[in-house]
C-alpha cells in the first residue's frame, strides 16, 4: 500500500493537466505523505487519523489553490483524504470530513472578483456536480470500510469461538485421559487391596500372639511385635483408602442448597490443625437457589480443597470460597494465595497417587475429581507459582426450576482462630 501511494502521485504529476513544479511538488508531497502516515504507528491512533486527514486536506487544498482555484481540474484530490479517513470514522465523523473537504474546496469561490468574472450555469451545474460527487463518493467509501470492519468483527468473533472451542476440548481430552487412568488404576487397587489384607489380617494377629506369649525378658522382641501391629494397622487403613477410591461411588443426589453443604466443610477444616494459621473467607451469591447434588461427597469434595488451601497458605493469609450461577452451572471458587502450584504438575494433580507432600498418598484430588465426574461436573484449576491457586467446580444446575426460591444471601466471613 504504502508504494502503490507513490506510484499514483507519480502518475498524476506525469498524466496531470498542469505541470508546474509548485503542482508537481504538491503532488508528490500527498504520496510521500500518505506512505509515511500508513507506516508510522503514531498516525494510527484516533488522534493520527485525524490529524492525517487535516495535513493531507491542506495539501489538497494548497494544489487546488496553484491550479485555478475553483476552476482547479484537481478538485478530485479532495477524495484522497476523505477515502483514507473513512476506515477509521464513524459515519458521522465521514460526514463531518466531508462538509470540511466541500466547504474547503467552495469557499474558493471568495476568490473570485464577481465584478469582473461571472459564472454561466453551465459551470454552476459542474459545481455542483464536483461537489456532490466527492460527498458521494466519500460516503460510499465509509459504507465499504464499515462493512469490511463488519466482516472483520464477524471473523474475529468466530476465531474466538474456536478458539474457546479448541480449549474446551483440550480440557475434555485431558479429563478422558484422567477417567482413563482412574478407572485403570482404581481396577487394579481393588484388586491389590483385596490380595493384601489377608496377608495382613495373618501378620497381625501373628504379632499379638507374640507379644503375649514373650515373657518380660524378651523386652525386644515384645517391642518388635507392637512395632509390626501398629505398622500393619497404618497399611490396613491405606488399603482401605485404596478400596474406598476403586470402589463405584453411590451418588444420591437430592434438592439441598449448596452454601450450607460449604459451611459444614468449613466448620470442620476450622478445627483441622494445618488451618489453625489462616482466615476462610465466604462470598455466596444471592443466585444460587436449591439444587440436586449429593451433599455428603460434595462435603468431602470440599473439604478436602479447604484443607489444601489452609496447608498451601502462608501464615495469616486468607482463603476464599465464593458462589457463582452462570447460565445452568453453579461455579465453586475456592482460592488461596499460597505458593502455588508448578505448571508441570497441573495436569497430574488429579491423577491417582500423584503428591508432592512429603506425608501423602495421592488420592485426595483423584476422589474429589471422581466425585465432581460422577455429579456431571467438571473441576479445573488455574494457579500461578507465588501467587495462589484458584480450584472451581462447575456443577450442573438441576432442578433449580421446582426449588423454592433460597433466602438472600449476604457475604459472611469467618476467622479461624489463632
Amino acid at each position: 500500500m504504502p508504494v502503490a501511494w507513490l506510484l499514483f502521485s507519480g502518475l498524476v504529476a506525469v498524466l496531470g493537466p498542469s505541470h508546474t513544479p509548485m503542482t508537481i511538488a504538491l503532488v508528490l508531497a500527498i504520496g510521500v505523505f500518505q506512505m509515511v502516515a500508513s507506516k508510522r504507528e503514531s498516525f494510527h491512533s484516533t488522534r493520527g487519523h485525524v490529524a492525517s486527514f487535516g495535513i493531507t486536506l491542506a495539501l489538497c487544498f494548497l494544489l487546488i489553490y496553484y491550479t485555478n482555484g475553483i476552476a482547479s481540474s484537481y478538485y478530485w484530490m479532495l477524495l484522497v483524504p476523505l477515502i483514507t479517513a473513512a476506515p477509521a470514522f464513524s459515519l458521522l465523523g465521514t460526514l463531518a470530513a466531508t462538509a470540511v473537504a466541500c466547504g474547503g474546496y467552495l469557499s474558493f469561490l471568495a476568490l473570485i472578483n464577481w465584478e469582473r468574472e461571472y459564472i454561466p450555469p453551465e459551470d454552476k451545474r459542474e459545481l455542483i456536480f464536483r461537489v456532490l460527487t466527492v460527498a458521494l463518493l466519500g460516503f460510499l467509501a465509509n459504507r465499504l470500510a464499515e462493512s469490511s470492519r463488519a466482516e472483520a468483527r464477524r471473523a474475529q468473533a468466530a476465531a474466538d469461538q474456536l478458539a474457546e472451542a479448541n480449549r474446551q476440548l483440550i480440557e475434555a481430552e485431558a479429563a478422558v485421559r484422567r477417567t482413563e487412568r482412574l478407572a485403570a488404576i482404581g481396577q487394579m487397587s481393588a484388586g491389590l487391596a483385596h490380595e493384601l489384607r489377608n496377608p495382613l489380617g495373618t501378620i497381625k494377629t501373628s504379632a499379638e500372639m507374640l507379644t503375649r506369649s514373650v515373657g518380660s525378658e524378651g523386652a525386644v522382641a515384645k517391642e518388635m511385635a507392637e512395632f509390626i501391629s501398629s505398622e500393619v494397622d497404618r497399611t490396613n487403613t491405606l488399603v482401605t483408602r485404596f478400596l474406598d477410591f476403586a470402589r463405584p461411588l453411590a451418588v444420591r443426589p437430592q434438592l439441598g442448597d449448596i452454601t450450607q453443604v460449604i459451611d459444614r466443610a468449613v466448620a470442620d477444616v476450622e478445627r483441622h490443625p494445618s488451618a489453625e494459621h489462616v482466615s476462610i473467607y465466604r462470598n455466596y451469591s444471592p443466585d444460587v437457589g436449591p439444587f440436586s447434588f449429593d451433599p455428603d461427597l460434595m462435603e468431602r469434595v470440599f473439604y478436602n480443597l479447604l484443607v489444601n488451601a489452609a496447608q498451601a497458605s502462608p501464615p495469616r493469609s486468607s482463603v476464599t470460597v465464593k458462589t457463582h450461577l452462570e447460565d445452568d452451572t453453579v461455579e465453586v471458587s475456592i482460592i488461596d494465595r499460597g505458593s502455588g502450584i508448578d505448571p508441570k504438575h497441573l495436569e497430574s494433580i488429579f491423577n491417582p497417587f500423584f503428591t508432592t507432600k512429603t506425608q501423602g498418598v495421592g488420592l485426595g484430588l483423584a476422589i474429589v475429581s471422581r466425585i465432581v465426574d460422577e455429579h456431571g461436573g467438571r473441576i479445573a484449576v488455574e494457579s500461578e507459582p507465588g501467587a495462589g491457586s484458584v480450584f472451581r467446580i462447575s456443577l450442573p444446575y438441576a432442578m433449580a426450576a421446582h426449588a423454592v426460591a433460597a433466602p438472600e444471601v449476604s457475604v459472611e466471613r469467618s476467622h479461624i482462630d489463632h
